[in-house]
């Protein structure tokens, strides 16, 4: 199934095929093909073929785990940002991937609350 952005994605994805993302981000989106299939947008097949590629592209990807200094940043995050719990540990995530140099990576995100708080932080958002 292809979502609005699948295409703007794919492009920044074949410009720049680092992923660089947090712990949870597999189940996140494995959560979220489900959820697709359970509405009926997703068929069996391709969500076979969704969960194939996502273990693909998890396979190639890097993690940074879940950590005491990720949950702290997390905590913090969510004192000062309109965020979900696993957006504030994805944000948190990427704060301690970019070495507390948020400029110096790219964030991207479709949830536009947690671009929102990315870009606060200091992230160039995608």
């Amino acid at each position: 199934m292809k979502e609005t952005t699948s295409a703007e994605r794919q492009a920044l994805f074949g410009q720049d095929d680092r992923i660089v993302t947090w712990w949870g981000s597999l189940v996140e989106c494995a959560s979220a093909l489900s959820r697709l299939h359970r509405e009926g947008r997703l068929d069996a097949g391709t969500l076979s073929q969704s969960h194939e590629s996502l273990q693909n592209l998890s396979d190639a990807w890097l993690e940074v785990p879940p950590t005491e200094r990720v949950r702290r940043r997390a905590l913090r995050l969510l004192r000062v940002h309109a965020l979900r719990g696993a957006d504030a540990l994805q944000l948190a995530a990427a704060l301690t991937a970019a070495e507390e140099d948020p400029a110096s990576l790219e964030f991207v995100s479709n949830d536009i609350r947690l671009a929102t708080a990315a870009e606060r932080e200091g992230f160039q958002v995608l």
